[in-house]
């Protein structure tokens, strides 16, 4: 089982219900089109750093990978990306993801609990 959270760039939602709406609206939009589009910079920066603090399978401790898919960039496209962690790391994983979000001025939204995360 694994802990998903959705980033992306853009205004930030007035509320859960738009968030949700606009996680939808992009995971559709980008994840299942048909021609990927490349990650933005941003994105792209987000993912490196989530990677320094805990690298991919092969190049870090087995136990120490939080991340249920890999590579991470894979769940990227455009300005948004999907990315799912082990449940047992979520608590610890999420937290930091959303305060490099924070730090990059991207939207993080939960879709297991339906809300825009700030913390």
């Amino acid at each position: 089982m694994s802990y998903d959270l959705a980033v992306w760039e853009g205004e930030r939602p007035a509320n859960d219900r738009e968030a949700g709406e606009a996680h939808t609206t992009l995971y559709d939009l980008y994840l299942e089109a048909e021609v990927k589009i490349p990650p933005t910079p941003l994105i792209v920066e987000f993912v490196e750093r989530l990677l320094q603090r805990w690298p991919e399978e092969g190049e870090a401790e087995e136990d120490d990978v939080p991340w249920a898919a890999s590579p991470l960039i894979m769940g990227a496209a455009g300005p948004y990306i999907h990315v799912a962690m082990a449940w047992s790391r979520a608590e610890e994983t999420s937290a930091y993801a959303v305060q490099v979000a924070a730090q990059l001025g991207l939207n993080y939204f939960d879709p297991q609990e339906d809300r825009l995360r700030t913390s």
